[in-house]
């Protein structure tokens, strides 16, 4: 048959997917015609039109008369405007009601023989479960998108004239490859495993009908096909007659994709969920665009209202008047739907309208395999968990210790005895619930606990040294066991199973063993000093021991005078169990993560940097103040400010390197602040950094003691002018002002000089000119003496002298090489 002896047939929004489809599956028996937005259609034999357009519309059909003549087989009208807002758009209004209004005025000059409208089962009210729908049942469309398709259906009975109608109103659509996004995003959230997977706030029995692409396709060729035996106003009700609930759904799901039969899924009351919904939509707006890419978030609150609606449709009038059944079911064509997921995740993700996951973006963009790296991420997760489920039951025998131990340490407060017996009772539920890998967030919530369990002695000053000890310890361990084994919960696919170990540029991990372990062992050193000193201003011990400086009070040495100052005591808290806790963290944070965590867990090597810089320099200053301000010195608090200061050098490669790979994904256009949380792949060769604990132990220690940290000779000049400049005092007899500018100027250096023995913080050594400029001016404006005013300006031409050379540098710190000076 010759195309021009074909019937004609319109189709409007023929560049979309199903007018594509169904323009490919009846051009073999009709002249297809396709209508389109001008913008979709250039390049192509599809006609232009703007539906919210008088002009646009006329124009269209001007030229479709001029094409085709005034004869129409059928007119499809598929052209319609969708979100999944909720909310009520202007372009419903002007596309669906509207631009179908146009249309049909437009076709009044036209032969036409049928107009099929593309509207949805939706329109109808929903019914109880074991009841169906029909086409008599009552027209109560629940949101705005439906709402406008029953619109539609009113302005195609106003405005059709002669014409004949036939209202499909489908069940939701789905094929091989995709689906509606209802069904869509539920997938994605099971494959991805996101935590609103298993939650749903409504009705787990409920279900919606749906449609497969090639049963809707059937559907359309026998409409047409029957278009002159059918009734002039034709309502017809199209989808399959058997509902998966949702739960089956969720099922079925986590079975295709991760081989789990039973995907367990949580009801949540309607009121929270719909709260959460509200809160994560109107957060939207505030969360920056590189944190999520500026995706909408998919539930909203309307569909919480809805989430137990239930659609089971009669489609027995669709089989009286075209002999049509849905020949497929959702239950067998599932498994086809998710293995394309599976072949090709990035499309899938695309096809489907859903963003995607950044470490799936990153792995389509550099052509790996994402489904296998997903796969095999969560295949090493689940061995790793299981190889460290025994600190989970530990953590349970430490919840029983906890519940138990208040009668046998004696304790008088009521408040002390009911935080460890409440403690004790959560994280048994807690660590019963870490036994899942699938929460890894609970891990993270175990080891606040244990936090909790180091501050509460604080807080409630313990009344004995007993049960402070019992709490550092056992909140330690809690912590400790809940995250310090592997698996790290919280790193990306892409992360953990892609991307070098050694930075770019960089000659070795900055994460390492051998660089977190000095770390780990000052400390220990500084937890055990400050621990000693808690227990003295807790009064669970009568003294402490300070053999070089006298106390300012009578029966008090140095150190006693200086943790029971007017300073320590304004803390609402002993200031040394802040202290003790702190250095806790530390020894805690410094066990987590594997020797690519600089890339792996940002936000971690940021908190390890914060607890270890910014904290370092707290200390100092309080060093600084004690003979300024308290007329003496504490021999215990210096030695666990040496320990603070000493850790800064060896952590800040680790900061450099995390800060370099944030710029680099950055300057990639990757979404920070979400890589900041859950760590990415990155540039540079793939060599591994294996820490060698086979080697000597001499060739040990000097690998830990030297990575990324030296001591240039001239520096080592500098730091023991530090601490000359501080013991003026005691060594020439310095008083008053030139005393207390010597001291605060010897701390100064001293700090300095410690940071800059880190290679990567090299230039800091520059900062002691500036102290010897004040050197310089200080005997001019203070009364030093002879001897004074020798030490200063000798201190202060030592300094500018020997802060001058940089030291010899025998490693790369890649693009950080520039300001190691």
């Amino acid at each position: 048959m010759n195309k021009n002896d074909k019937p004609v047939i319109l189709i409007t929004g023929a560049a979309g997917g199903i007018g594509s489809a169904l323009s490919d599956a009846m051009s073999d028996a009709y002249h297809v015609v396709g209508m389109d937005l001008p913008d979709l259609v250039r390049g192509t034999s599809l006609i232009g039109i703007d539906l919210t357009d008088d002009v646009s519309v006329s124009d269209a059909f001007d030229r479709f008369r001029e094409r085709h003549g005034d004869r129409i087989a059928s007119v499809i009208h598929l052209a319609a405007y969708f979100d999944f807002t909720g909310e009520k758009n202007p372009l419903y209004d002007a596309v669906n009601v509207d631009g179908t209004r146009r249309v049909l005025k437009a076709l009044r000059d036209f032969e036409v023989d049928q107009f099929v409208y593309f509207s949805t089962m939706l329109v109808h009210a929903p019914c109880e479960l074991g009841a169906m729908i029909d086409e008599q049942s009552p027209i109560e469309p629940g949101w705005a998108y439906p709402i406008s398709k029953a619109e539609a259906e009113e302005a195609i009975a106003e405005t059709r004239g002669d014409i004949p109608v036939v209202l499909l109103r489908l069940a939701g659509l789905y094929g091989p490859e995709s689906a509606i996004p209802t069904l869509s995003h539920q997938i994605a959230r099971i494959y991805e495993r996101d935590p609103k997977s298993h939650l749903y706030a409504g009705d787990q029995r409920a279900g919606q009908a749906l449609i497969h692409e090639e049963d809707l396709i059937e559907l359309t060729r026998l409409t047409v096909a029957h278009r002159g035996d059918l009734p002039a106003w034709c309502p017809i009700l199209a989808g399959e007659t058997e509902v998966m609930s949702y739960a089956d759904l969720q099922k079925e799901i986590g079975e295709q994709i991760h081989g789990e039969a039973d995907w367990a899924t949580l009801t949540v009351p309607g009121a929270v969920a719909k709260a959460g919904a509200w809160v994560e939509v109107k957060s939207e707006p505030i969360v920056p665009d590189d944190f999520d890419q500026g995706e909408p978030p998919f539930i909203r609150p309307f569909m919480v209202e809805m989430a137990s609606d239930h659609f089971m449709l009669n489609t027995e009038k669709a089989f009286d008047l075209l002999g049509w059944r849905a020949k497929r079911r959702i239950r067998d064509e599932l498994p086809k739907l998710i293995d394309s997921l599976k072949d090709d995740p990035a499309g899938w993700y695309d096809r489907n309208g859903i963003l995607k996951p950044h470490w799936l973006e990153e792995a389509d963009r550099k052509s790996d395999d994402a489904d296998s790296i997903r796969a095999d991420h969560e295949a090493e997760y689940r061995r790793a968990h299981r190889r460290g489920l025994w600190s989970h039951w530990a953590n349970m025998g430490l919840a029983l210790w906890l519940m138990t131990s208040p009668p046998l340490l004696g304790y008088a407060d009521p408040l002390m005895m009911w935080s460890d017996v409440i403690s004790g009772g959560l994280l048994l539920m807690l660590s019963f619930l870490c036994l899942s890998w699938r929460i890894g967030v609970v891990r993270w919530l175990t080891a606040g606990l244990g936090v909790w369990v180091m501050f509460a002695p604080l807080v409630f000053w313990a009344p004995t040294g007993t049960a402070y000890l019992n709490g550092t310890l056992v909140g330690l361990l809690i912590a400790g066991f809940a995250v310090a084994l592997p698996p790290a919960p919280g790193v990306s696919p892409v992360a953990a199973r892609t991307g070098p170990d050694i930075p770019k540029g960089w000659a070795f991990s900055p994460s390492s063993w051998f660089q977190r372990i000095p770390i780990i062992v000052l400390a220990v050193v500084g937890l055990l000093v400050s621990r000693y000193l808690t227990a003295y201003q807790l009064e669970s011990i009568p003294g402490v021991w300070d053999p070089f400086f006298p106390g300012t009070e009578p029966g008090k040495n140095g150190t006693e005078s200086i943790i029971t100052s007017r300073v320590s005591e304004a803390w609402p808290v002993p200031d040394a169990g802040l202290g003790a806790l702190t250095y806790a963290l530390e020894i805690l944070v410094g066990l987590i993560g594997s020797t690519r965590r600089w890339r792996t867990m940002p936000w971690l090597v940021v908190v390890f940097g914060v607890m270890i810089v910014p904290l370092g320099a707290v200390s100092i200053f309080f060093i600084i103040i004690q003979p300024i301000m308290l007329g003496t010195y504490c021999a215990l608090c210096l030695l666990a400010a040496a320990a603070m200061l000493i850790q800064i050098p060896y952590s800040l490669d680790e900061l450099v390197a995390t800060g370099q790979f944030l710029a680099r994904r950055k300057r990639a256009g990757a979404p920070v602040l979400r890589i900041f949380f859950t760590g990415d792949t990155d540039d540079g060769d793939n060599r591994k950094d294996t820490d060698d604990f086979e080697q000597p132990p001499r060739a040990i220690v000097a690998d830990m003691l030297g990575g990324g940290v030296s001591i240039p000779w001239n520096l080592a000049l500098c730091l023991l002018t530090g601490v000359w400049l501080m013991a003026t005092p005691l060594t020439l007899g310095l008083e008053g002002v030139m005393a207390d500018v010597s001291h605060l100027i010897g701390a100064l250096v001293l700090t300095v000089t410690v940071t800059a023995f880190a290679v990567v913080a090299r230039l800091a050594r520059f900062l002691n000119w500036i102290f010897a400029v004040c050197l310089l001016a200080a005997p001019f404006m203070a009364d030093a003496g002879l001897a004074g005013t020798l030490s200063s300006v000798g201190s202060a031409l030592v300094l500018m002298i020997f802060s001058v050379r940089r030291g010899h540098v025998d490693q790369s710190y890649g693009s950080w090489d520039r300001f190691i000076r």
